[in-house]
């Protein structure tokens, strides 16, 4: 989206009596008013307040993350075109598809914002951006979650495969950490070693352990053996292929057989000698006490979840979720710890109690952005069709509303906004009217571009209203052809009868007239008053006189007379404009005493 608007003015305001002073800011749908008090140095009364101004919702105004904004609305109008005849099962993969596009564009814009973070020297500003960071990191684990559970909808099987990717995505430090131990010189020796190993089992992450325990391994020939056991273990761990031939019943019997495997070795102290290959073997048969001793590592409650479901109900369904979350964060949590908002929401996630996800958010969150876009997918994915609002609108149109509105108070967003109200069938039209007109026609260009999207959806009133504004403003500077141009788009034959009187004054102090591409141009328009119609054709009458085509002016000039559409001030100038045609021979004479003599007869009569 093209931002051709410039930043809006900064506005001092003078000092007000006794020391107080009104303090103002615009933020989205609202203005905050506040008192000040100011010292002014010098004498009483010089200078200006010093304004503190107050942002409901700073992140419009960030550079970054107007990105954000840009492109998850074309995301959004794209998801507007999906065909509702399309069977469920067709347009499944579509929404999917969609909700990776919105996580691309969070994840994009969280990568920038942590590089400025990085880079910045302005310690204020890293911690704006470290802000900015950790809330998209938020809403990206939360929207991610919402992909598996409710649009993807992953049976049992796929479910927790889903689960892991989620996991893994959202705990990358591993990574990190993993690199600095191959980088070092003995990475079997190195302090955090371990760490990733048992952070690689923890996720999953199976084979990426097995080659990390290969360089302890080389390390202790004499400890060979245990690596192997160990490592035929990690190697024979099922994992389900949704694609594959294998049943969900048949994958389940077969990690049941492993299971048993990993805990016989473990009752018969296959790794007592090693304490590190015994904590991973606990691992494996999912041992609580082991997981929670990692706690550390696994940094969250729902890590702990997806670890505990890997080793000990792979084959969870997604209706027994909710039961496992909710022990899990109890385990997890400290007795006297309470759960964080974050907490809460995912909790109601793993519950499918999608509405109080989505309040929950709207309470957490600093803006409407995530559950306006969430809630619209949700919705186009038919899973909010029994909740309506008591007072008129669903959910989804009250959400888009709310966050269309937020835009529209900023200097160029408010063009995004245009589409969110216009995809809100039942109040959209209404809160589209409404804003329209707040926005400020700082430039001609900026009153067009309005304009157009006020004519584009026959707003009558709100095109009339806009090239009134545009009109006076254009007669104030003493710019007649812009002032006429815009009341003939506003059709109004008042103004425009006033402003034609404006160019006829002119022309008689003058001798000449401004604007002629605009007159000569005016065709059926000249029609909307008898003043600018009389306007029209009397420059007309000049381009036949400056063509010498005497005879024809000499017609047009005698129907301006007749027809009474000239001003009685004009028409001495008129009879002015007659006398040169009395020296024409192609002019007949009858008709110049005819144009002479006709205001006279006027009068009389």
């Amino acid at each position: 989206m093209e931002e051709v608007d410039v930043e809006p003015v900064i506005t001092n305001i003078p000092a007000a009596s006794h020391g107080k002073h009104l303090g103002f800011a615009w933020g989205p749908g609202d203005i905050l008013l506040f008192e000040t008090l100011y010292k002014a140095s010098g004498s009483a009364g010089s200078g200006c307040a010093f304004i503190h101004e107050v942002r409901k919702d700073e992140d419009i105004y960030s550079p970054i993350l107007r990105k954000l904004f840009n492109e998850s609305h074309h995301i959004f109008v794209g998801l507007q075109t999906i065909r509702e005849d399309l069977p469920s099962k067709n347009k499944k993969p579509q929404f999917v598809s969609i909700s990776k596009n919105y996580r691309s564009v969070i994840r994009a814009c969280m990568e920038e914002l942590q590089q400025v973070a990085v880079s910045t020297k302005d310690a204020q500003v890293a911690m704006q951006y470290g802000n900015q960071v950790s809330i998209l990191l938020a809403i990206e684990l939360i929207w991610n979650l919402c992909e598996v559970l409710f649009i993807d909808a992953a049976p049992a099987g796929s479910l927790l495969l889903h689960l892991l990717d989620w996991v893994r995505l959202h705990k990358a430090d591993v990574d990190e950490k993993a690199r600095d131990v191959l980088q070092s010189e003995s990475p079997a020796e190195h302090h955090d070693y371990w760490d990733v190993v048992m952070s690689y089992v923890l996720q999953g992450r199976l084979d990426e352990a097995r080659q990390m325990l290969m360089k302890q391994a080389n390390l202790q020939p004499a400890a060979r053996n245990i690596y192997k056991l160990m490592d035929t273990l990690l190697s024979k761990m099922p994992f389900y292929n949704p694609g594959g031939n294998q049943t969900l019943t048949e994958f389940d019997v077969k990690w049941r057989h492993w299971h048993e495997e990993v805990d016989r070795c473990l009752q018969d102290s296959s790794f007592a000698s090693n304490k590190h290959l015994e904590i991973i073997c606990k691992i494996l048969v999912g041992d609580e006490d082991t997981l929670l001793a990692h706690k550390d590592l696994l940094s969250t409650w729902y890590h702990f979840l997806v670890t505990r479901l890997l080793f000990c109900h792979p084959t969870v369904k997604p209706t027994e979720l909710h039961y496992y979350a909710q022990s899990c964060l109890t385990m997890f949590l400290d007795s006297r710890s309470v759960p964080e908002p974050l907490d809460s929401i995912l909790l109601a996630a793993f519950e499918f109690d999608i509405h109080q996800v989505i309040k929950d958010c709207s309470i957490a969150l600093n803006n409407w952005w995530f559950v306006a876009h969430l809630t619209d997918l949700l919705d186009h994915c038919k899973l909010l069709q029994s909740h309506n609002l008591h007072f008129g609108s669903n959910l989804r149109e009250f959400l888009l509303l709310e966050y269309a509105s937020g835009l529209f108070t900023h200097h160029s967003l408010w063009q995004l906004a245009v589409d969110y109200f216009d995809n809100c069938p039942e109040f959209g039209r209404v809160y589209l009217e409404l804003q329209i007109e707040r926005v400020p026609l700082d430039t001609e260009r900026k009153a067009l571009k309005v304009l157009r999207i006020c004519e584009q959806r026959q707003m009558s009133e709100q095109v009339r209203s806009i090239c009134k504004v545009m009109a006076m403003r254009a007669l104030r500077n003493n710019r007649l052809g812009s002032a006429l141009s815009w009341s003939i788009r506003a059709k109004d034959a008042a103004f425009a009868t006033l402003i034609s009187e404006r160019f006829l004054q002119d022309y008689c102090a003058r001798g000449t007239f401004s604007d002629l591409d605009l007159i000569d141009n005016l065709g059926p328009a000249m029609l909307l008053s008898d003043r600018l119609t009389f306007l029209g054709k009397y420059r007309e009458f000049h381009k036949l006189y400056g063509e010498k085509r005497f005879g024809e002016a000499a017609k047009l000039l005698l129907s301006l007379m007749t027809a009474k559409i000239a001003p009685r001030s004009f028409w001495m100038t008129l009879l002015t404009d007659a006398l040169p045609l009395l020296e024409q021979k192609e002019v007949g004479r009858y008709n110049v005493l005819r144009i002479v003599f006709h205001p006279i007869n006027n009068i009389d009569a």
